[in-house]
């Protein structure tokens, strides 16, 4: 019985190690482009984290906003109104640009509540020019009221933005019911 181990050609053996010498540069070359893909991937965690730090200030100054907000309705009072609208309008003025982008529905929310909080409090111009703020902030976008009415619409026919007339006889204006109603009201005693 022959136990050796059977001979592998000098040919053959020259090829295994030009075929491993390839391999190695070749896994070399995949970590030297990797490291492009490292500092392109810090700068994305960096930009990201950045993103972050900034809505967490935002949650918190909002969170803040929403509590006076509370306070507003609890006793009715129009100055924590204005008060409350006030730090929202402040809470997106410091966000940043690093941040503009992020969290769009809860921003879109905050930024409505200041319209309706800066109406609420008396302070119709204010609202009204939030209200052309948020429209550029966050073109073609809308919130909906529990019972589906638009904000957008709710708003213009509030702050007088548009004629009675652009709505029609209001049928097509999707705003409460209510709100609908004192319209017609309101359009009654103006023509009679």
């Amino acid at each position: 019985m022959n136990t050796q181990k059977p001979s592998i050609p000098v040919g053959r053996r020259a090829l295994q190690g030009t075929a491993v010498a390839a391999l190695l540069l070749a896994l070399g070359a995949c970590t030297s482009t990797g490291s492009t893909n490292t500092a392109e991937g810090i700068g994305f965690r960096e930009a990201r984290f950045e993103e972050i730090s900034a809505m967490q200030g935002y949650r918190k100054c909002r969170d803040d906003a929403l509590e006076l907000d509370t306070q507003a309705r609890a006793t009715g009072n129009p100055g924590r109104y204005l008060a409350s609208a006030r730090l929202i309008e402040n809470c997106e003025a410091e966000l940043g640009p690093e941040a503009s982008g992020v969290g769009t529905d809860e921003r879109m929310r905050a930024y409505a509540l200041s319209v309706q909080n800066y109406l609420k409090g008396g302070d119709v111009a204010k609202a009204s020019e939030n209200f052309e703020r948020f429209q550029q902030a966050f073109p073609g976008k809308d919130l909906y009221y529990y019972d589906g009415s638009s904000f957008i619409e709710t708003m213009s026919a509030l702050l007088g933005q548009k004629k009675d007339t652009d709505f029609g006889q209001f049928a097509v204006l999707n705003v409460n019911e209510t709100l609908k109603g004192e319209m017609r009201r309101s359009r009654y005693w103006t023509k009679n």
